[in-house]
């Protein structure tokens, strides 16, 4: 297993609420690299060694990255402080993107002192994006950290984690996530080695699915989990109701016996997830089955066609472009690459992919829908070896 970085908590805010105005952003990478060069001395102190690191979650060019580090160094000198390996100060930064502008989001550490920095630069006009027009992906990273994360389910004012070990609710405060609780997670049987789980919240009500376990909870007043043996089916979309599914112990998928929303129960080959998806008023269920295919069935569930080319992991969204809804699906590959997931429709009952790929530094480990047009993917980064939590929302315009 590739050694991890230095661990130090790396509480990344939400950007879904952090996005800085247009009228605050740069006009450019270099703008952007100064301004947080600035803020970071204003964290450090002047005469304090700087050591940064960069990561690019977005799609800018190599070279605007390349500009962009060397005028953030340069920055720090001019105002006082100096780039060098093992700085007293370390600051983790990260390239991120919305349809308006590019981010440079610094997680910054002192000591115990711990702060977010985050700069902007408006996009170039038509430069928005390579996709269809029309649709977008956009990508939002809500949280990252060394310890394995098998799902997470984002509030209005707060972000539930589930680790293998632990059930973890953390407040938004500002510029951050503050951890609040946390609540042990005792299965009632050994993990299996491709571990999964889904949490479900219903108001202040919280269950978590693991494999031949079924915890049940509360977050309010307080947070508060117990966990017992038993194989009660998984809410394996986020329909209301949403479709059930018997999950295999001791493995990482479902059986294939399903409770359709309508309580009519079906059997089915197995599969790893499932997700719904609609074309000018029908509506269809797509399987990524264990063979390693994805099928297509009517909303009978019986077999409308066949697809090629997706992975493991696909999401419905609740998004409706055009004539009918979308899915979110990974690529075909395996868990010693990096991952895309791209937005897709039907036109005719086959597949199209409405955006372009959004590209990941490792494996998608989990994608589950989550209400509305948006869905939470967990990537475990190749490099180094961290946890990360991702908000995918499928945007129409036009």
């Amino acid at each position: 297993m590739i050694a991890a970085v230095k661990e130090w908590l790396a509480v990344f805010p939400t950007l879904l609420f952090l996005l800085p105005s247009g009228a605050s952003a740069a006009d450019d990478p270099g703008g952007a690299a100064r301004e947080l060069a600035r803020k970071t001395v204003a964290f450090a102190g002047r005469g304090e060694s700087v050591t940064a690191s960069w990561r690019n979650l977005s799609s800018l060019p190599p070279g605007d990255l390349a500009q962009a580090r060397a005028v953030f160094e340069s920055a720090l000198r001019e105002s006082g402080a100096r780039a060098a390996e093992g700085g007293t100060v370390e600051i983790r930064i990260t390239v991120s993107e919305s349809r308006q502008q590019y981010l440079l989001v610094g997680e910054a550490r002192k000591g115990d002192d711990r702060q977010t920095l985050i700069a902007a630069w408006k996009r170039p006009a038509g430069n928005a994006a390579s996709a269809p027009a029309g649709v977008a992906l956009e990508r939002r990273l809500l949280w990252e950290q060394p310890d394995p994360i098998l799902d997470a389910v984002l509030m209005p004012d707060a972000l539930l984690i589930l680790s293998p070990g632990k059930l973890t609710l953390y407040a938004h405060r500002e510029s951050s996530f503050e951890q609040r609780a946390s609540a042990p997670v005792t299965p009632a049987r050994p993990w299996p080695r491709d571990a999964r789980a889904r949490l479900a919240v219903n108001g202040a009500a919280v269950r978590a699915f693991l494999p031949g376990t079924l915890c049940t909870g509360t977050l309010q007043p307080a947070l508060t989990l117990e966990c017992h043996a038993g194989d009660d089916p998984w809410p394996a979309d986020a329909g209301a109701p949403p479709l059930l599914a018997a999950f295999v112990p001791g493995r990482n998928f479902f059986d294939g016996h399903v409770v359709m929303p309508t309580g009519a129960r079906k059997s089915l080959a197995p599969f790893f997830t499932a997700g719904a998806i609609s074309e000018r008023g029908a509506n269809y269920w797509v399987l990524a089955l264990t063979s390693g295919t994805t099928q297509l069935l009517d909303a009978n569930f019986e077999t409308a066609g066949g697809i090629t080319g997706w992975g493991s992991d696909l999401a419905a969204t609740g998004a409706h472009c055009g004539g009918g809804s979308q899915i979110l699906a990974t690529k075909a590959g395996d868990a010693r690459e990096p991952d895309s997931i791209r937005a897709y429709g039907l036109s005719n009952r086959v597949p199209v992919a409405l955006t372009a790929p959004v590209d990941f530094s490792g494996p998608v480990t989990a994608l589950w829908s989550a209400g509305g047009a948006s869905a939470i993917a967990v990537v475990r980064d190749l490099e180094t070896a961290r946890y990360a939590v991702y908000l995918l929302t499928v945007v129409c315009s036009g």
